[in-house]
């Protein structure tokens, strides 16, 4: 039965479904690094929320797990490469709180055009300042999105419906998009040279880290003002206080800040400065809503394999995991028999589809492919980490999908360029559930890729198949399937020879010093 700590606070039905799903969980919140460090290796997940820092050396002491579930939107206590090179699915819930989020920033825009939490504390202190507080409207006014996605939408939408003008800057929104979202695509000078409210709501990478830079808040227009729910470190906050200052920035409403908790912070104090203290998800429908979600996708991934919301590795549904469970141990056996016989130096890997294959999610297929043939260089690998290591071993990876009908109703083919050539192996699936070579290195050959095999090259001659069984019955060896192919007679054979028991270098010997042996290499699966 699959293990889940939850280490954070977290609504109690996540415990509950966990236990629905036949996961055993614990929930053992407030550790210190040392104490989850301690047990963290009895785990197949952990859920966590923003408090838990999942760190390399952590991930290190895990050697059971499988999955990290973020319930919430914001991974960055997570280290994910380092999650990913050690074959951990990180998954997030990002949908669980976005309607939260974006109230959120629609109020904190209300806040800033109407100055309510400064007229509150003056009301609230016996003043009567009513001229002091003359707010602007948010009606015709222009609103800048940094970041269209997910949260942004919802605001967009908000805001249309408080007949603002909708202007985003997002380099993955399609012109298409744009037009059903009602907003105009623009670039960001001409989103800051325009806007009279500015909303952040895209993640914090090396890309958008400081994007509301002391360059480019002198770009706002005068009177800006500025929400971030999203994430700290998305606006240089020395720059914002600066701008703050002088009044070309007549207001900010920050959510994030740079660190957190944010017990000190510079800008406070500042005039027209409004703060709360990362409030974004924080009500009651988010809470229970992300501690559903988080608990349902790991319980999907470690229950029955699938993968949903994974920030490292092909989503695949519950639903689809069962379908495509076959095509991933014919890819993973196609990966690895290629990888264990095309030696030297890979520089390319294709991986074609075709017919039933060819109609499937390509990306687990794919990982699978990685996986099985990245086992050479680590037997640590998995579809999470395969991915990572062939980008780091610098291949080029390419993905075919065929519409051609071929001999066989599905087909998924490994090609692999080395030095000394191309090597392809193509494999099918029988009765649409048992994997099957049909073809090695052009040369068809029908056999179940399992256990120890021997791969041999030869001439085609007579006495051969008599020469080599002699062998192996000399050395005690049972063979357990046979599998031969030729290109033509006479020429070059290959044999496939599934033996029972390991295959040691003293047969291998012997075989080689057969008449008209070219080559032998054992092979595990």
């Amino acid at each position: 039965m699959p293990k889940v700590l939850i280490s954070d606070q977290m609504d109690p039905k996540a415990a509950e479904i966990f236990r629905a799903n036949g996961v055993e969980v614990d929930e053992r919140t407030g550790l210190s690094k040392d104490e989850l460090k301690a047990i963290i290796g009895d785990y197949d997940g952990l859920a966590i929320r923003s408090a838990t820092k999942v760190t390399a050396d952590l991930l290190e002491a895990a050697t059971n797990l499988k999955v990290v579930g973020r319930a919430g939107i914001g991974v960055d206590n997570v280290d994910i490469p380092a999650a990913t090179a050690r074959g951990v699915v990180v998954m997030n819930t990002p949908f669980g709180n976005s309607i939260t989020t974006a109230e959120h920033a629609i109020a904190l825009m209300f806040a800033l055009a109407r100055d309510l939490p400064q007229a509150d504390a003056s009301t609230q202190a016996g003043k009567w300042e009513k001229n002091r507080f003359m707010g602007v409207e948010l009606t015709s006014k222009v609103l800048g999105l940094i970041g269209c996605g997910n949260i942004g939408s919802i605001v967009a939408d908000r805001a249309r419906g408080l007949r603002m003008k909708v202007i985003a800057y997002d380099p993955f929104l399609t012109p298409e998009r744009a037009v059903e979202l009602g907003v105009e695509k623009v670039e960001l000078d001409q989103l800051l040279a325009r806007a009279d409210f500015i909303t952040l709501h895209t993640p914090l990478t090396d890309q958008t880290r400081n994007i509301l830079s002391r360059e480019n808040l002198a770009k706002t227009k005068p009177g800006v003002r500025i929400v971030n729910c999203a994430r700290g470190g998305l606006i240089d906050e020395a720059a914002l206080k600066d701008a703050l200052d002088s009044g070309h920035v007549a207001g900010a409403a920050l959510d994030v800040f740079v660190e957190e908790p944010a017990k000190d912070n510079p800008l406070f104090g500042t005039p027209n400065l409004v703060a709360t203290p990362h409030l974004g998800a924080s009500t009651t429908e988010a809470q229970v809503n992300v501690a559903i979600q988080v608990a349902e996708q790991m319980s999907d991934l470690l229950v029955h394999g699938g993968v949903t919301n994974a920030l490292n590795m092909p989503s695949l549904s519950a639903e689809e995991a069962p379908r495509l469970r076959p095509y991933m141990a014919l890819a993973e056996k196609l990966g690895s028999l290629v990888g264990q016989l095309a030696h030297g130096a890979l520089t390319s890997i294709s991986i074609e589809t075709e017919g039933a294959a060819a109609a499937l999610n390509q990306k687990p297929i794919s990982a699978a492919v990685l996986a099985g043939l990245m086992r050479v260089y680590s037997d640590t690998v998995n579809m999470v980490n395969a991915p990572f290591l062939a980008r780091e071993r610098g291949f080029d990876v390419r993905e075919v999908r065929h519409d051609r009908e071929g001999d066989y109703h599905t087909l998924v083919r490994v090609s692999v360029d080395t030095k000394t050539g191309r090597r392809s192996v193509a494999g099918t699936l029988f009765g649409s559930a048992s994997p099957r070579l049909v073809e090695l290195f052009g040369v068809g050959v029908e056999a179940e890729l399992a256990g120890d095999m021997i791969y041999i090259v030869n001439e085609d001659a007579p006495g051969f198949i008599g020469r080599l069984g002699t062998a192996l019955g000399a050395a005690g060896v049972n063979i357990a399937t046979f599998n031969l192919g030729r290109r033509e007679a006479g020429g070059e054979a290959v044999a496939l020879v599934a033996v029972d028991g390991q295959i040691e270098p003293d047969l291998l010997r012997s075989i080689e010093a057969l008449p008209g042996v070219k080559k032998v290499t054992p092979l595990r699966f």
